[in-house]
């Protein structure tokens, strides 16, 4: 691979590992202290309820457009962008 590859490679390697620390957090960590996160009130709801019902799906929703947006502007400055 050349140089320029390279660099393409690692920028996309390292949105897709924040990605999936990200995913991992909030699917997996979130949920295991929900007892210890209902302590926390958010509009007198317990934070721990709000994150498993609500909170990661948001979460995940902008995730995927924050995703989208990254990931475009590493294709154009790389150069491998999709023509519009």
């Amino acid at each position: 691979m050349s140089g320029k590859e390279d660099i393409y490679w690692r920028k996309t390697s390292k949105l897709m590992i924040t990605m999936m620390s990200l995913w991992i957090f909030f699917s997996f960590v979130i949920h295991f202290f929900v007892n210890q996160l209902n302590a926390i009130k958010i509009i007198g709801f317990p934070l721990g309820f709000y994150m498993a019902s609500q909170g990661s799906l948001i979460i995940f929703v902008v995730m995927l457009f924050w995703f989208a947006k990254a990931q475009d502007k590493i294709d154009r400055d790389s150069g491998v962008a999709e023509e519009e």
